[in-house]
């Protein structure tokens, strides 16, 4: 079994921890004193890590995962898949940021407990394959995990036939009572909450009996790009899936191939970092940018401009340079809601008023983060004004003071940002960046000291 400082019983996802000395604590944001000249490399997506590793679980056989993320967030899912008899182990590998993993399928066994921390991604892609084990698999996490929408996985799955025990809560702790099999077929489903309903779904669903033709009846679908994304790493591993309509996606029951998986690094943890040239001044560059992806991250390119940036792509490098100004925007996020807290910390920098919107959403991710963004800027003297589905943000004149991060790590990075142009932020409990980038604040520092670092 894998060890890791985010699996260790004294791991606190709430800060001071153990196995993150550095975290610990209020961090004083560091301030730019000097336009930035960095070139920096990033661990892999953990979005894309998490769904490759559930496939590699129910694959037909092992799989090498190639320069995968090494975080919180992906550490769960090890730990969830290796309860229902998983084997994954560590090879050694040419990443910077850790060694490979080696997936052996086996027989899923249940009669166990899954710690879903507060990782959406373990909490509603793990029950569909719970269902396919033998046995009673029990879901929870942490405390603000609770708060998180649970109700479609727990419907879905009962449409299915399979029995969820959930007290009538639609939200962790919940039991799935697998029976090793899953009938599949038709399902009609509301995922407007999160896309992370429909992904988790169409993961498994290769392995139901019949497949899954899968309806989405909800008003409007966020995070499109992460259902394209469930799509491609599905039909990379040889499984027939189509999207005939908006809204609907059919799997059909077969065999998930194994083999060598390389993960690209992570493009949307890449968004504070090149937003930092814009607020600094000077450039930063991202090494190992895929020429094809499916990355919500990849709409940097072409956000980021419209605050007043430049971005230039030579191969596999991506460079965004600051402006003169940062300018106020008009955005629709609907697809690229993850962005969101970074650009609003962005746009509280900016010049002229800004309105972002299609992220309602957004609300029940770690934290309701349009409620949690609106406070944290206007405690700084900001002028934030939460709409039904967005914020607007006027220019104001921001100062010093504690950032709370309500233990999400596109708070706390979202902080920092607005910490290079505002001295004295001090950031609560950084080291929940250890959720999908434990090397943040490293990284942070290099990138505004690169020859002292």
């Amino acid at each position: 079994m894998l060890t890791s400082p985010y699996s260790r019983p004294e791991f606190d996802p709430y800060g001071d921890s153990s196995g993150m000395p550095d975290n610990a604590g209020d961090w004083p944001a560091p301030i730019a004193r000097s336009p930035l000249d960095a070139t920096l490399s990033l661990p892999g997506s953990k979005s894309l890590t998490n769904r490759e590793l559930v496939l590699s679980a129910l694959a037909d056989a092992p799989t090498l995962l190639h320069a995968p993320l090494h975080s919180r967030d992906s550490h769960l899912m090890v730990e969830a898949l290796t309860n229902l008899g998983v084997s994954i182990t560590e090879q050694e590998g040419d990443g910077q940021f850790g060694p490979d993993w080696l997936v052996t399928p086996g027989e899923l066994t249940g009669s166990t407990t899954i710690d879903c921390g507060l990782a959406g991604t373990v909490m509603r892609f793990m029950p569909p394959v719970a269902a396919l084990a033998l046995g009673p698999t029990t879901f929870d996490g942490d405390a603000a995990a609770r708060r998180r929408p649970m109700s479609t996985t727990v419907s879905s799955l009962r449409a299915l036939g399979v029995d969820v025990a959930d007290e009538g809560r639609g939200a962790l702790p919940f039991t799935v009572h697998g029976t090793g099999t899953v009938s599949g077929g038709e399902l009609t489903i509301d995922a407007s909450s999160s896309s992370q309903f429909v992904s988790g779904l169409l993961l498994a669903a290769a392995r139901f009996e019949r497949g899954l033709d899968l309806r989405h009846s909800g008003e409007r679908l966020p995070s499109l790009p992460h259902i394209d994304m469930t799509l491609e790493v599905l039909r990379a591993r040889g499984v027939a899936v189509t999207n005939p309509e908006v809204g609907r996606w059919r799997v059909e029951p077969g065999p998930i191939a194994g083999g060598t998986v390389d993960i690209e690094p992570d493009l949307s943890n890449a968004a504070p970092f090149l937003i930092a040239a814009i607020v600094a001044g000077g450039s930063v560059t991202i090494t190992g940018w895929p020429a094809h992806t499916t990355q919500v991250g990849n709409d940097l390119l072409e956000l980021l401009p419209q605050f007043g940036a430049r971005v230039e792509r030579e191969g596999s490098r991506v460079t965004v340079s600051g402006g003169e100004r940062i300018h106020g925007v008009t955005l629709d996020l609907t697809t690229g809601g993850e962005l969101a807290p970074n650009l609003v910390a962005l746009a509280a920098l900016a010049d002229s008023p800004s309105t972002i919107t299609g992220i309602g959403h957004i609300r029940h991710h770690e934290t309701d983060r349009l409620a949690a963004l609106a406070a944290e800027i206007n405690k700084l003297g900001g002028n934030v004004t939460e709409l039904p589905d967005g914020l607007h943000i006027e220019p104001a004149t921001l100062h010093g003071g504690q950032w709370l991060s309500y233990q999400d790590h596109r708070m706390a990075t979202s902080g920092a940002i607005i910490g290079l142009a505002v001295s004295g932020v001090d950031i609560e409990n950084v080291g929940c960046t250890s959720k999908t980038l434990p090397e943040f604040t490293t990284l942070w520092h290099t990138m505004l000291e690169p020859e002292a670092s």
